[in-house]
């Protein structure tokens, strides 16, 4: 068993910074890449190519970091991280086809590192649930306030430049944190590099995650075709995306209060019993109200459940190295399941994005749940 570090609040500030920062590009895509799309930079099939692409290499990278990088070596990797990431997001405006696709899957690459360094800060926190609901509700709110500013006034004015730039600023300014943040991060038992291979529960419950973010993804990306092609007007079909990032806001706020106090797998069970009752919701929405409700709901539930998946990659594996991959698996995730999901929807009917995420979910729950040793998964932990 991995015992718990202590960090100091200026380090965790650090590392949530950084951690933060590898992560914007998820929430911005739409409005970056839309306006690459506008510009006949990019076509709308390379689009979405580009955006799994760019998703894939963070996850990769989130994922195998610890195989190839030193935990002792922290401020440099982060500082050579950060700086790729800015310089990428600075040129990407200004190539095109391959370069284009060079550049984001580069970029990814480099975010995916510095997720990894603040997933290594909270999987070897006291209070790993917590951290990881604080995360979570950290990264919304920063898209969500970039999202904001590119859309009301960057990019209609400057385009896709301006956008990329300001992404590049930003950035740029997560270098101010490197003097705060850990020199290095204690090795997990067996080292974070070693080539024993994880415990068979740790792969089980890693798959859940990935499944669960299959889920979550798959059907977010076809949210507003749903609801238009079930009569629901295009005005209150416009208020789903920005009411349900305000839940998920709310989601991961209550998660970080309520982790470690609840027992893990319950609470995850009892989520994916809400979430095919709200797909039901979805798939044949009584009114316009019932199927916003619902989508808000879903935004809710999207980031309330993450925090608990947490302790159960602990307790399938108390060494923490599996837990230690949860930001690949979220990311493939994220990737692969819109991506299947384009298999099975048309043009006239994204009604089976509803089927196929109801499959993930149950499967990414009976994973999760299933993953289990002979103790809690959500034992209390000292704060």
């Amino acid at each position: 068993m991995t015992a718990p570090a202590a960090f100091t609040a200026r380090q965790t500030a650090a590392v949530m910074v950084v951690g933060v920062i590898g992560v914007l590009i998820p929430g911005l895509q739409p409005q970056l890449l839309g306006a690459l799309l506008a510009e006949a930079k990019l076509s709308t099939n390379a689009l979405g190519l580009l955006a799994t692409a760019e998703l894939l290499a963070m996850g990769i990278a989130a994922g195998t970091a610890g195989l190839l990088l030193s935990v002792g070596r922290l401020r440099l990797i982060a500082a050579a991280a950060l700086m790729a990431t800015a310089a990428l997001d600075l040129g990407t405006p200004f190539v095109s086809g391959g370069g284009l696709f060079a550049a984001r899957i580069a970029a990814g690459l480099a975010e995916g590192v510095l997720i990894w360094i603040a997933i290594g800060l909270i999987v070897r926190a006291r209070r790993p649930e917590r951290w990881s609901g604080i995360y979570l509700a950290l990264q919304t709110v920063a898209q969500l306030a970039l999202a904001t500013a590119m859309g009301l006034a960057v990019i209609p004015r400057f385009g896709s430049a301006g956008g990329f730039t300001l992404l590049a600023l930003v950035t740029a300014l997560g270098l101010a944190a490197l003097p705060l943040l850990p020199r290095a991060y204690a090795d997990l038992d067996h080292g974070d590099a070693a080539g024993s291979a994880l415990p068979a529960r740790g792969i089980i419950a890693l798959a859940g995650v990935t499944l669960y973010l299959a889920f979550i993804v798959s059907v977010w990306v076809y949210i507003e075709p749903l609801g238009l092609q079930r009569g629901i007007d295009a005005a209150t079909v416009r208020l789903v995306a920005p009411l349900s990032l305000a839940m998920q806001v709310a989601g991961a706020a209550v998660a970080a209060m309520l982790a470690g106090r609840l027992p893990a797998r319950a609470v995850v069970s009892a989520i994916a019993m809400a979430n095919l009752v709200l797909l039901a919701v979805m798939a044949a929405p009584p009114s316009a109200s019932a199927f916003v409700i619902a989508t808000a709901l879903f935004g809710f539930l999207w980031l309330f459940a993450m925090p608990f998946q947490v302790p159960i990659l602990i307790a399938a594996d108390p060494s923490r190295r599996a837990a230690m991959l949860i930001g690949g698996a979220q990311l493939i995730g994220s990737s692969l399941g819109p991506f299947i999901a384009a298999f099975l929807v048309s043009d006239r009917d994204v009604g089976p994005v509803l089927w196929f995420g109801a499959a993930c979910a149950a499967a990414g729950t009976i994973a999760l749940v299933g993953a289990r040793v002979g103790r809690s998964a959500a034992a209390p932990r000292p704060a």
